[in-house]
């Protein structure tokens, strides 16, 4: 004989798993906003800079929004960041390492 399956705990467990995920998900988002400084910015000024990356149909654009974002994440931080960015190349070379590896 077959063990009967518990449809109802399985979908509960699965419920219980994605409201995890979503939490977590949310505090990440609330500390990569506080990690990057973005909540110094009002929040219709951040809710615009969102929206305009979401929009953005530019390939260039976004590239090197991620190249920045990969730096951020390497541990370069936001002050490194500006530093390596601003002769314009650093962030350029970064991304170009990051495209080949």
């Amino acid at each position: 004989m077959r063990k009967t399956r518990d449809y109802d705990a399985e979908l509960r467990a699965l419920s219980d798993k994605a409201k995890s995920i979503k939490a977590k998900k949310i505090q990440q988002l609330g500390e990569l906003v506080t990690g990057t400084g973005a909540d110094a910015l009002d929040l219709d000024t951040l809710a615009g800079a969102l929206l305009a990356a979401v929009e953005s149909a530019d390939a260039e654009e976004r590239e090197a929004w991620r190249s920045r974002g990969a730096a951020f994440f390497q541990g370069r931080g936001r002050k490194a960041g500006r530093r390596a960015g601003g002769n314009g190349e650093g962030g350029n070379q970064a991304g170009a390492g990051e495209a080949q590896g």
